[in-house]
């Protein structure tokens, strides 16, 4: 379904979803999005929750090549901390994650 709806910004900078958007989406209130602007386009982008299918597997294969490597947990933190000194992409730095507790 392409639609093309007409909206407006509200004293307060809200803007309205129109019901057939919603409806089609599966909208609720408490909704999350990523809001992208650039130029005279806005893109709202549904966060979706990340699925956890498959974690297990990927955590068990993670602490085996951590044990065939001999990786210990200080190994491991270390190589956390130098990444975060790092920038990323967008010219932010990483911080305020835990390192990591167990492997």
């Amino acid at each position: 379904m392409e639609s093309l709806e007409i909206t407006s910004l509200s004293t307060k900078g809200q803007v309205v979803i129109p019901r057939e958007i919603r409806k089609h989406l599966d909208l609720h209130p408490g909704h999350k999005f990523v809001v992208l602007g650039q130029g005279d386009t806005i893109i709202l982008k549904i966060i979706q929750k990340p699925s956890f299918e498959g974690f297990d597997e990927l955590l068990s294969e993670t602490r085996q090549f951590a044990k065939k490597r001999k990786l210990k947990k200080s190994d491991v933190n270390a190589a956390i901390k130098s990444v975060r000194k790092q920038k990323n992409d967008c010219g932010f730095y990483f911080y305020g994650a835990p390192v990591i507790s167990s492997i």
